[in-house]
């Protein structure tokens, strides 16, 4: 028997643009006001939260600051002995947050639940965030040799496409491009100000330099601080509360979730002889199409997925089947990927024009297709948007989740 549906009753985003140190505030501060928006978003109180889960990947390094499941009972004084767990897989920290969630849901021990996700990457220097991400990868056994961990891991993913289908940069550059446009529309977007001149996106070493080995300025997210929460509701609370229907709801309607070793080398090896790079990525999705009832990708009406790079962009683009294996550039030449395309991805921004608050952006994504099913994305809405996805990876793919909301 298929589980009980959850259902999202609302959520909040922080402005991404924001650099919260810099205002004289705090991650208590950033915590407090995520939970005081989504609760309002809702139209619930915090008596209706029966458990919350707070998804933050690098609190500790960052802030010094620890155990932040106790965060928001200790800035919403009405929270005070709600049940409260803080979750960390990375990127994939959020996406984790909200599994655990429905799955307290799911399992009848509770009813409503608050989920938060919460990052601060601005309080330190570029360089310093870079290497206090770096344990996402498996220290001392991989990217011994590199500046910056993560520009250097996903400049090996580009190199391996290039390797088994080619790749030609320029489609990575339209990548960045899209997203950047995209963020445009985006209130909460961190990159929605930003100027780009005319040679931004192209192989110009002045305008576009490179960061570490095939990867240029725009093909790396920013780092970012931000916050994002929703309530999730089980069927029993919706029977229970039938004025939360007269509210724009949306359902998770499926979900996938694998998980594999650290080594990005190991992911390449076990891959070598198989049609697509990180299989584990097309599974989590081809489970949550199961689960949704989808026949395929073109069920959906858009997907926000993970691009903390544009190669993790191009690596989604085959994996959730829109073109075949290592033709990605297909779909970017066709425009199948922008607002009003075949399926557009990321019209938010995404992670590069979006902005990354690691902790935060499973969540952010959760909300975003939210949004569009209720059709309150605003100047970024697809029109008619019935079914969407996401995609939410943590390191070099090892942790990956997938959702379809509908």
């Amino acid at each position: 028997m298929a589980p009980e549906p959850v259902w999202i009753a609302g959520g909040y985003q922080s402005d991404f643009s924001r650099n919260i140190t810099r205002e004289g505030l705090d991650i208590s501060a950033l915590t407090s006001e995520v939970v005081h928006g989504t609760l309002d978003s809702s139209g619930l109180s915090a008596a209706d939260i029966e458990v919350i889960h707070v998804a933050n990947a690098f609190g500790q390094v960052y802030t010094g600051q620890g155990h932040l499941g106790a965060m928001p009972a200790s800035v919403v004084p009405d929270l005070w002995g709600v049940p409260a767990t803080r979750h960390e897989g990375a990127c994939a920290s959020g996406s984790l947050a909200v599994l655990a969630a429905m799955a307290d849901l799911e399992s009848g021990r509770y009813d409503c639940a608050l989920v938060l996700g919460i990052e601060l990457e601005k309080n330190v220097p570029g360089d310093t965030g870079a290497e206090y991400m770096a344990g996402a990868a498996w220290l001392g056994h991989e990217g011994q040799d590199a500046k910056f961990m993560w520009p250097y891991t996903f400049s090996r993913v580009a190199e391996e496409y290039d390797k088994r289908y080619g790749l030609d940069p320029r489609h990575l550059w339209r990548i960045a491009e899209l997203n950047a446009g995209n963020a445009r529309r985006n209130p909460n977007a961190q990159t929605r100000g930003w100027e780009y001149g005319p040679t931004a996106f192209t192989e110009d070493l002045t305008a576009n330099p490179v960061v570490e080995g095939r990867l240029h300025k725009v093909d790396c997210g920013p780092l970012t601080d931000g916050g994002a929460g929703v309530v999730l509701l089980s069927d029993r609370y919706l029977a229970a509360h039938p004025d939360v229907r007269s509210r724009p709801i949306s359902a998770i309607l499926g979900w996938g979730h694998r998980t594999v070793g650290l080594p990005l080398e190991e992911k390449l090896r076990r891959s070598a002889d198989q049609p697509l790079m990180f299989p584990h990525v097309a599974a989590a999705i081809q489970d949550a199409f199961a689960r949704a009832g989808l026949a395929g990708v073109d069920d959906l009406d858009l997907i926000e997925t993970h691009d903390c790079f544009t190669a993790s962009e191009y690596m989604a683009i085959d994996h959730f089947g829109l073109t075949a294996p290592g033709e990605s550039w297909r779909a970017i030449e066709a425009g199948d990927l922008e607002i009003g395309g075949r399926l557009p991805m990321n019209p938010s921004g995404g992670l590069l024009g979006g902005g990354h608050p690691v902790g935060a952006t499973g969540v952010r994504m959760l909300l975003d297709c939210h949004r569009q099913i209720t059709g309150t994305a605003g100047d970024y809405q697809i029109p008619d948007a019935r079914r969407a996805a996401t995609l939410n990876f943590g390191g070099s793919t090892t942790t990956t989740v997938s959702f379809v909301v509908g």
